[in-house]
């Protein structure tokens, strides 16, 4: 019957994790009213959780004037949090892409990526082009992004769409090769027909990686269009990115409209 208990508290306490991964930052009162959960229930895993070191919390951004009380709370994930759900054979990937990098050089890194995100896109380009408007190809890009394992979803911010990666089963190596995400972004604004911003990444210690995409403007390309080369996208070198990211470790703005 202690076993038994056991588990169901361990699969309770994952589900919880996982929210906190795919909602985060999250109130505690949320969690408890997506799973149905008690108060003081949800009060002990994320306390268990925090006392493993694999969420964390802080104060809720205050809109207008603040009432009396304490702000609300918001929970989230640490870096430890996340290795519950996976980042099979982060160091075996980064000695062999260092290897590719000190052989061949930064091009043989980035032709890589390129190929690595081509064949995810291939996998979801005509359901993601078959979507009219951005907004309607970012959730389709989400979902796709999501059966990919990425615990992606959208949200309406001002005058466009953020596309919010909950999970990154690469984010140990996009911390030290860059290019991953700089492929990636440009395979999303070839997708969705419209230049995108990313604003955050949790390979720089975000809480997501977030890209903001503009409603309107250019009319997206068609079912069974080429998605260009995306080799262009970034005239920065990759190492004055790489040297960039390892001096900026503060946390951004997870959520938000770009400024």
């Amino acid at each position: 019957m202690k076993n038994d208990q056991q588990l169901s508290e361990g699969r309770t306490r994952h589900g919880v994790a996982r929210l906190l991964l795919e909602r985060g930052p999250i109130t505690a009162a949320a969690v408890a009213e997506t799973l149905g959960l008690s108060p003081a229930a949800v009060r002990r895993h994320l306390d268990c959780l925090v006392a493993d070191g694999e969420a964390g919390m802080r104060d809720a951004p205050t809109i207008g004037r603040r009432g009396r009380g304490r702000p609300a709370k918001l929970w989230l994930l640490t870096e430890a949090g996340r290795a519950r759900f996976g980042h099979a054979y982060d160091d075996l990937a980064i000695a062999a892409i260092r290897f590719v990098a000190e052989s061949a050089g930064e091009d043989a890194v980035r032709e890589f990526a390129e190929r690595r995100v081509a064949a995810m896109v291939g996998r979801h380009r005509d359901e993601v082009l078959g979507e009219q408007g951005p907004a309607d190809r970012a959730k389709a890009l989400a979902d796709a992004l999501t059966r990919e394992g990425y615990a992606a979803s959208t949200r309406r911010v001002g005058a466009g769409e953020q596309l919010c990666q909950h999970h990154c089963p690469v984010a140990h190596v996009a911390a030290e090769f860059p290019e991953l995400c700089e492929v990636e972004t440009a395979a999303f604004a070839e997708l969705l027909g419209t230049h995108v911003q990313r604003l955050s990444t949790i390979a720089r210690g975000d809480a997501a990686c977030t890209t903001h995409v503009p409603l309107g403007g250019a009319e997206p390309p068609g079912p069974g269009a080429a998605v260009p080369d995306v080799r262009s996208a970034s005239s920065t070198t990759v190492s004055d990115v790489r040297s960039a990211s390892s001096t900026n470790n503060a946390p951004t703005t997870t959520e938000g409209t770009p400024s």
